[in-house]
C-alpha cells in the first residue's frame, strides 16, 4: 500500500516537469506562460518557438504519461491495473497543476495520450485516427483532443478492457472536458483559434 501511494506521488512529481516552460526558458529566457495563449503545452510552444521545440515538448510530455503508468506497473503488487491507472491520472494532474511552477501548467492532452496509449494502445490509436481527421478538417486542435478523450473510453469498454482502465479513462475524459470548457464555448460561438492562426491569451492551445 505504501509503495503504491509512493508511486502515485512520484507520478505527480514527474508530471509536474513542464518541458515547455523549461525549453522556452533555455532557448529564449522567457516564461512561455506569458506568451501566446499563456498555456504551457506543445501547441503554444509551436506558436512561440516553432516546430522543433513543439515536437520535443509533445514527445516529452507524452513520455511523462508512459513513464507514470509503467512506474505503477513496476511498483504495484496488485494484479489489477488500479495503481498504474491512478499513476497516469497523477501525471496528468501534475502537468496541469505543476508543483514546481506555481501550479500553472497545460491542459494535459499530450500526457493523456501517453497514459491512454500505455493502458490501451489499440483503442487509443483508433480514437487518435478520428481525432487527427477532426483536426485536419476543422483545424481545431481542441476539438480533436476532446474527440480523442471521448472515444477512447467508449472503445475501451467495447473491447472489454478491465474496470480500472475504463473507469480511469472516464475520469480523464471528465478532467479534459473541464480543462477545455472555455475552448468548447469558443467552438460553439465560432471564435476558437485554429491551428496555424495567431492565438490570443486563452486561445486554442490544448496540450
Amino acid at each position: 500500500m505504501i509503495v503504491s501511494v509512493l508511486a502515485i506521488i512520484v507520478s505527480y512529481l514527474l508530471g509536474s516537469i513542464s518541458f515547455s516552460v523549461l525549453i522556452a526558458k533555455g532557448m529564449k529566457g522567457i516564461d512561455i506562460r506569458d506568451h501566446g495563449s499563456g498555456n504551457a503545452g506543445a501547441t503554444n510552444t509551436l506558436r512561440v518557438l516553432g516546430k522543433g521545440p513543439a515536437i520535443t515538448v509533445l514527445l516529452l510530455d507524452a513520455l511523462k504519461g508512459v513513464g507514470a503508468v509503467w512506474l505503477g506497473v513496476w511498483l504495484s503488487s496488485s494484479p489489477t491495473y488500479w495503481v498504474p491507472a491512478l499513476c497516469g491520472i497523477a501525471a496528468i494532474l501534475g502537468h496541469n497543476w505543476p508543483i514546481y511552477f506555481r501550479f500553472r501548467g497545460g491542459k494535459g492532452i499530450a500526457t493523456t495520450i501517453g497514459v491512454l496509449a500505455t493502458l490501451g494502445l489499440l483503442p487509443s490509436l483508433s480514437a487518435g485516427v478520428f481525432a487527427i481527421l477532426a483536426i485536419v478538417l476543422t483545424r481545431y486542435v481542441s476539438l480533436g483532443s476532446l474527440i480523442f478523450v471521448t472515444l477512447t473510453p467508449v472503445i475501451l469498454l467495447f473491447l472489454g478492457y478491465s474496470a480500472p482502465i475504463v473507469t480511469v479513462s472516464v475520469i480523464i475524459w471528465a478532467l479534459a472536458v473541464w480543462r477545455h470548457r472555455a475552448n468548447l464555448s469558443r467552438i460553439f460561438k465560432g471564435t476558437e483559434n485554429k491551428i496555424g492562426a495567431k492565438a490570443g491569451k486563452g486561445g486554442s492551445e490544448v496540450v
